[in-house]
């Protein structure tokens, strides 16, 4: 399988980060090689400090010799799906879940979508490995800024939605790599795909559902390492002072125990943050709340 020439760039690469994935992470491997033309595709799976050895059968078998394996110091989710990208040479990056299959012809469609006029990011449908007629068609916040499923759009036509589910994302790189990727100060897991599909809207750029194509994600009762509401609280803390106003700041604070949390966000250098991604910025959260409805 190969991709790449030395001077050749791929159309598209196929970022996958796992951590203690068990045979999650070769079913999602096996999933792709056997539903993906590769002509012009690189794949490239982080391996975020995982002790299971759940990415040995890289090494094992030839089948999987084409794929770029890279191995992370516990960076956590976002950071880890940062490494892929730096190392991604393709004109399009798509943020997979190392538990997911994809169904034949799924990165074609997806790609397909970018020939349209202004669209930057895309997500399938996303059903569940374990019910696959539960799927859910892009997200959304409520009223107390907890992300939900959105219904099938109408017409299953291609449409805007205000959050790409992390479980399979697709994005151009330059898109990307001018709102700074996944945010680089988020620890361990939580908000790292709301995060980026917020600025991504933010910045001015527009993101779009597409209900043809659908991929089946394995809904976890636990996750495989531990994460602690801290963490996820953390993030949020990080995401509301990087993008909302003080009035929304404050209201997540009163949702969350914030007390030490906001001195360790604070301490991680967000307010510098907020000041680049403000002066970046075309639009700012009260646009993006009332664009999508979001009564929060």
């Amino acid at each position: 399988m190969q991709i790449t020439g030395e001077n050749t760039r791929p159309l598209a690469s196929i970022i996958i980060p796992c951590k203690n994935e068990g045979t999650n992470v070769k079913m999602t491997a096996d999933s792709i090689l056997a539903a993906t033309s590769l002509d012009g595709i690189e794949i490239i799976i982080v391996d975020d400090e995982s002790d299971d050895g759940c990415c040995r059968f890289l090494a094992d078998d030839a089948t999987y010799a084409g794929i770029k394996h890279l191995s992370s110091p516990g960076l956590g989710a976002a950071r880890a799906r940062n490494l892929g990208a730096s190392a991604a040479g393709g004109e399009f990056l798509i943020f997979c879940d190392a538990h997911i299959t994809v169904p034949e012809g799924w990165l074609e469609k997806l790609l397909a979508t970018f020939r349209r006029p202004g669209v930057d990011a895309v997500s399938p449908a996303i059903g569940s490995l374990g019910n696959p007629a539960a799927t859910g068609y892009g997200q959304t916040w409520n009223e107390r800024l907890e992300t939900v499923w959105l219904p099938p759009p109408r017409n299953m036509g291609i449409t805007p939605v205000p959050l790409l589910p992390g479980g399979c994302l697709a994005v151009r790189a330059g898109a990307f790599r001018q709102v700074e990727g996944f945010d680089r100060g988020f620890v361990v897991w939580g908000y790292e795909d709301v995060e980026l599909s917020l600025k991504l809207w933010l910045f001015g750029f527009n993101l779009y559902l597409n209900p043809t194509v659908k991929i089946l994600h394995l809904f976890r009762k636990r996750h495989p390492y531990p994460v602690s509401m801290n963490h996820v609280h953390y993030n949020l803390l990080r995401m509301a002072y990087s993008h909302f106003k003080e009035e929304r700041i404050a209201k997540i604070q009163r949702q969350v125990p914030s007390g030490r949390l906001v001195k360790r966000v604070l301490d991680g250098g967000v307010l510098e943050q907020r000041e680049r991604y403000l002066r970046q910025r075309k639009y700012n959260d009260d646009w993006f709340m009332n664009r999508f409805h979001i009564p929060f």
